[in-house]
């Protein structure tokens, strides 16, 4: 009898005891009915888990599930709807993902898988469960930040060591337009409008716009940003201040944070929106800025200022070594002494004189001058009394001769004016008030007066009968006039008219 009587009790306590277990179950268990027309659904069973996860009371289902689905993401119920019909139809397992509101006012993500089974009725009945996969789709999230952050930083790398391979492999002369590239494709990959760089004065009072990049559309400001006074932006010149003391980057997440002035009016009627500013060191001082506009809002990676250091870094490298180079450059074609362009720069000139002459028929003339007695200068009063009158004597053709002439020593107290496109009554003219100036010049060394006079000889390019391959034949016809100005008594001119005295 006992044992018959624990049968009974066993099978009295059942649903008790599964309820007991559907409500240990952290997944909402359901039994899901749609009926034949799709016009009417409920859940027949739902767990009560329902009321405590999504605030929707399970009698309240029981009589109609429209309120789960008012509980789905608005983006999710085309969805979510069409795989009930796709499941009912084809009486496949209903699988879907959907967010649903939950009573903490936000969504998370379900996951609902369910088997159906058709009624004699023509309706379908779904057995399931509703499964929050919330922290893997967090999961999921954090991954693929992390995969999108790694790939992020990857393209940046190859993007700094194409551009690293390019300044190291620049041939002298060319950084303008790696500059150029370096800009387009910073300005690319952070996808700003405007990329720039601005270089300043020695004084800091004038900044000069150097190098633009501009996405499509937006339009080119290099042109008006030229040679630009800062002294009347007083916001500005604390920006600078800042980066010439302290390295500091610039950076202004809405012009509105801009105090009311001409800098914030300059910039609304550019159009920018927001900006960073980056300094730019050449031998350890702020020369210019390296900056990128946005003309829209957008959100900045709180790091980007790193990453511009970067590229600024790599700016302040390659200027560097261009300004080396120029140096370099400038030091091997200049004349020490005298600060003139010597032989090694005169001769190419000279060549590209000629080449432009047989292209296309210009004009050009030579002027050989020479410091007269100056071997009897070295002896009086010494190398450094010579050295005195040839720098002067350099200084009087730079005031008297044009920026397009090219001046040169050389070589000892030789020097050659290549004069270009000018009428040979002209030259005569300039060469005749070089010698008047050196001789009314008070020459004094060691307050000892020296009395100095030059001699020039002219020589044309259309007196030659065919222009020749190099330019050592009107050299030698200069110079033969030259020696020809010494015969006439030194301190005079002979060119093609002979010799001009004044």
């Amino acid at each position: 009898m006992t044992g018959q009587s624990d049968q009974r009790q066993w099978r009295t306590d059942t649903d008790s005891l599964l309820r007991k277990l559907v409500s240990a179950i952290p997944d909402m268990l359901s039994t899901y009915w749609l009926s034949a027309d799709g016009e009417s659904h409920r859940f027949v069973f739902i767990s009560k888990h329902v009321q405590s996860v999504l605030g929707i009371a399970p009698e309240v289902l029981r009589e109609n599930a429209e309120a789960m689905f008012s509980a789905v993401h608005p983006e999710d119920v085309p969805g979510l709807k069409a795989s009930v019909a796709e499941s009912a139809f084809a009486l496949s397992p209903w699988r879907r993902q959907a967010r649903l509101r939950t009573t903490a006012g936000h969504y998370d993500w379900f996951e609902i898988n369910s088997m159906p089974e058709r009624q004699a009725d023509g309706s379908t009945v779904w057995y399931g469960q509703f499964h929050n996969i919330q922290h893997y789709k967090d999961l999921e999230h954090t991954l693929r930040e992390r995969e999108t952050e790694s790939a992020f930083q990857a393209d940046f790398q190859r993007l700094i060591a194409n551009l690293s391979t390019k300044f190291i492999n620049l041939g002298f002369g060319s950084i303008d337009q790696c500059i150029t590239e370096l800009l387009q494709a910073i300005g690319g990959f952070f996808e700003v409008d405007r990329a720039y760089l601005y270089e300043f004065s020695p004084d800091y009072n004038v900044m000069d716009n150097t190098h633009e990049w501009c996405s499509a559309g937006v339009p080119a400001l290099i042109d008006s940003q030229r040679n630009v006074p800062i002294d009347g932006f007083e916001w500005w010149q604390c920006k600078v201040n800042e980066m010439l003391s302290g390295n500091r980057v610039i950076f202004v997440e809405e012009i509105e944070q801009i105090p009311a002035g001409p800098e914030r009016t300059m910039l609304e009627q550019q159009g920018v929106c927001s900006m960073f500013c980056v300094p730019v060191r050449v031998r350890g001082l702020v020369t210019g800025f390296f900056g990128v506009d946005s003309m829209r809002k957008r959100a900045w990676r709180e790091d980007q200022a790193d990453f511009l250091i970067i590229v600024s870094g790599l700016l302040s490298g390659a200027l560097e070594r261009n300004r080396l180079e120029s140096e370099l450059l400038n030091q091997s074609i200049r004349d020490p002494l005298t600060a003139l362009h010597n032989r090694r720069y005169l001769m190419p000139r000279l060549h590209e004189m000629l080449s432009r002459s047989i292209r296309y028929g210009e004009h050009f003339a030579l002027a050989m001058f020479d410091l007269d007695r100056f071997k009897r200068i070295n002896d009086s009063i010494g190398h450094l009394g010579g050295d005195l009158c040839l720098r002067t004597f350099a200084e009087i053709l730079l005031e008297q001769t044009r920026e397009a002439d090219v001046v040169a020593r050389f070589g000892g107290e030789e020097f050659v004016v290549a004069f270009s496109n000018v009428r040979p009554a002209d030259i005569r003219l300039t060469v005749n008030r070089i010698i008047c100036a050196v001789r009314n010049h008070k020459f004094v060394f060691e307050d000892q007066v020296v009395p100095l006079t030059v001699s020039a000889g002219v020589a044309d390019i259309g007196e030659l009968d065919v222009v020749p391959a190099s330019p050592d034949p009107l050299i030698r016809l200069a110079d033969d006039r030259l020696y020809a100005a010494k015969q006439a008594g030194r301190d005079c001119l002979v060119d093609a008219s002979g010799v001009s005295r004044i």
